[in-house]
């Protein structure tokens, strides 16, 4: 199964419309979204506004694969269950989001095991097309328990300051 999430915080109907089609044209029924606020309703994949915590828990864990905005709640998850993880970063010129921290955060998490960056939605495409599921699950050699330390106290500490302006 794959599953795709854009966070909580704001829509992101360019990923949701470029996962839907390529489920559409590939005649892939094995897709679920968390889509947010969208105004685009997805004909091929089975989509939700929101899903509550452990609803989200259950998808991921069950997930092959994980596409997502570069919001960091969605990126540590998916590191943390040691699941690919595939990234479309929101952009500031396309009007969604503030600014390009997205572009920031996705590039230097690229770098992780079983993390990649699609910088648009035919490179999305293509990565969905070539993607073959693992045959084990567990976190990548790539995923040091130091890094996820270090990003789980960066957003604590953020949070406690009031504001973190990260996407999750």
């Amino acid at each position: 199964m794959i599953f795709v999430t854009v966070g909580v915080q704001l829509p992101f109907d360019r990923l949701v419309r470029a996962v839907d089609g390529w489920a559409a044209t590939r005649g892939r029924r094995d897709v679920v979204a968390q889509v947010g606020a969208t105004t685009y309703q997805p004909t091929a994949m089975e989509a939700y506004a929101f899903l509550k915590a452990d609803e989200f828990a259950r998808r991921v864990e069950a997930a092959d694969l994980i596409v997502a905005h570069a919001g960091m709640g969605s990126i540590i998850t998916a590191i943390e269950l040691g699941k690919p993880l595939f990234i479309l970063p929101r952009r500031a010129a396309l009007g969604e989001h503030r600014n390009d921290h997205q572009l920031a955060t996705a590039g230097r998490m690229a770098a992780q095991a079983n993390v990649s960056l699609a910088q648009d939605e035919k490179v999305l495409v293509q990565m969905l097309d070539e993607f073959r599921a693992p045959r084990s699950s567990g976190r990548p050699s790539g995923a040091s328990e130091r890094l996820l330390c270090e990003l789980s106290a960066f957003i604590h500490a953020s949070s406690r300051r009031g504001r973190t302006g990260l996407d999750v």
